[in-house]
């Protein structure tokens, strides 16, 4: 791994120079492909109703469904739309979850005259004992009961569901199956080691300044500035570089246009605008050693709903002109070096956070993963563009690496799937709060985190511009 290279040579740090400058040159990428054109938007209409994408989202995943349904129950399994059912007739129902919310916000419901209620305090989990399941297909819905787990499942996961219609018009749930992982293609990475650094929430324009010195140290790690000839070499072999998301911090999200008046925020400059400065900067700097893939997130200068498109060159005067520099959209998806690569900045993972019982950020990325979507709350609690002729979340190929941004820890475990499918999940730390970054070998798909701890005032046990290499 990328400690085990760097560590022989650290008591070089303590000899005289050498004469001959040492030099490493940049591994190279010999195959790159983006894959992420099913999330850039063509024409932007927002004039249609959601109900299309949960239509196309069930006509895409039913035969997924029900081939899953027919490997898990039986092929001679009865499988019928609800309005085909009859009381106490077992079969199988294809259909697309609605869970209905006690604490779900409601801005109806806020605003109601009739009602004179408060706004409801912000809340870190939205279910209640008194949720229910409602499942819906085209043309019906049922409320569901049985053996099922109201507080796991969220609105629009499409799920086949064995059982029968009881006299009082509710479903008797005996089992249930998700579609699971899709098709993988064999792996074809390098045969000797190079890694990708995945970042994620760099926070800048945030009010603590002691995360600029540990991006500084990352960034000099980077472009083999740090460290001795051993570390260099071992920078040499980071082929590319994902930075995944919350580029800004939130504080760069200011109000004081809205709330204020005009003349008094006339000659007043927007928090982001030296945010922005401040990472053409160190786009600059990385973009100039190494290709480097920008996503954006939840606090960045693009539309806020998913998929976020790319942000625009022209915030980036200093780092656009080199070609290293991808600007890319979220989610990302990308084949490096033979390996597909698939994540988020983590809006999608936080949001099921909020309206599930699941709270590790690793299981709710792996429970995507088998439910076959990316982000199955949009657009009911997330927001999403309305898309009517295909949903891009579906997963259609499944990745061999999937990671998240702006989690609360770094986690990895290795998924596996029935047909033999592998896949690596991520959750990347806050790089502002944290300063961890992962590294990923694509030889093996081995995976590191890479924690730069910088001193300061409370700190007397750190090390000044200390790096850590996770095992």
């Amino acid at each position: 791994m990328f400690s085990e290279q760097a560590v022989p040579s650290a008591h070089s740090l303590l000899a005289s120079p050498s004469s001959i400058a040492s030099t490493f040159a940049r591994a190279p990428i010999s195959t790159y492909t983006n894959c992420s054109q099913n999330f850039r938007l063509g024409e932007r209409t927002f004039n249609r109703q959601y109900a299309h994408i949960y239509a196309t989202r069930l006509i895409q995943m039913r035969p997924l469904l029900m081939e899953r349904a027919r490997r898990k129950w039986g092929s001679n399994i009865t499988v019928k739309k609800l309005c085909e059912l009859q009381i106490a007739e077992k079969c199988c129902v294809v259909g697309t979850l609605f869970k209905s919310m006690q604490l779900q916000p409601s801005i109806l419901r806020e605003i109601s005259e009739e009602h004179n209620l408060p706004p409801q305090p912000p809340r870190t989990k939205y279910i209640h004992q008194l949720d229910e399941l409602i499942l819906e297909d085209e043309l019906q819905r049922i409320k569901l009961e049985g053996a099922i787990q109201i507080d796991t499942l969220v609105t629009g996961t499409i799920i086949a569901i064995y059982g029968s219609e009881r006299e009082d018009g509710k479903f008797l749930v005996e089992d249930h199956c998700f579609a699971d992982m899709p098709t993988q293609l064999p792996m074809m990475g390098p045969n000797t080691d190079r890694f990708v650094l995945l970042v994620s929430g760099l926070g800048l324009g945030g009010k603590s300044g002691e995360s600029l010195l540990g991006m500084q140290l990352l960034v000099d790690m980077v472009t083999g500035q740090l460290g001795a000839e051993g570390e260099q070499s071992s920078a040499a072999l980071i082929s590319r570089v994902i930075l995944a998301g919350n580029l800004l911090s939130q504080n760069t999200q200011s109000k004081d246009t809205v709330n204020k008046a005009k003349y008094l925020t006339k000659k007043t400059q927007a928090a982001s605008v030296e945010a922005v400065k401040m990472l053409d900067e160190i786009l600059l700097q990385l973009c100039m050693s190494v290709p480097i893939d920008v996503m954006p997130g939840e606090f960045d200068p693009t539309n806020y709903t998913l998929p976020q498109q790319p942000l625009h060159r022209c915030m980036f005067p200093l780092s656009s002109p080199y070609s290293t520099l991808q600007l890319v959209t979220n989610p990302y998806q990308a084949i490096i070096d033979g390996v597909r690569f698939l994540g988020t900045s983590g809006q999608n993972i936080s949001d099921i956070f909020k309206y599930s019982s699941l709270s590790d950020y690793l299981e709710i990325l792996e429970w995507t993963l088998r439910i076959g979507h990316i982000s199955p709350t949009a657009p009911d609690t997330l927001g999403c563009y309305p898309f009517y002729k295909t949903d891009p979340f579906i997963f259609t190929d499944c990745p061999h690496i999937y990671f998240c941004g702006n989690a609360p820890f770094f986690k990895s475990k290795v998924a596996k799937g029935e047909d033999g499918q592998k896949v690596l999940l991520v959750t990347l730390p806050d790089f502002s709060t944290s300063q961890t970054a992962c590294l990923i070998n694509l030889r093996d798909l081995t995976c590191q985190p890479v924690t730069f701890s910088a001193f300061g005032a409370n700190d007397e046990e750190e090390e000044e511009g200390a790096m850590d290499t996770g095992p």
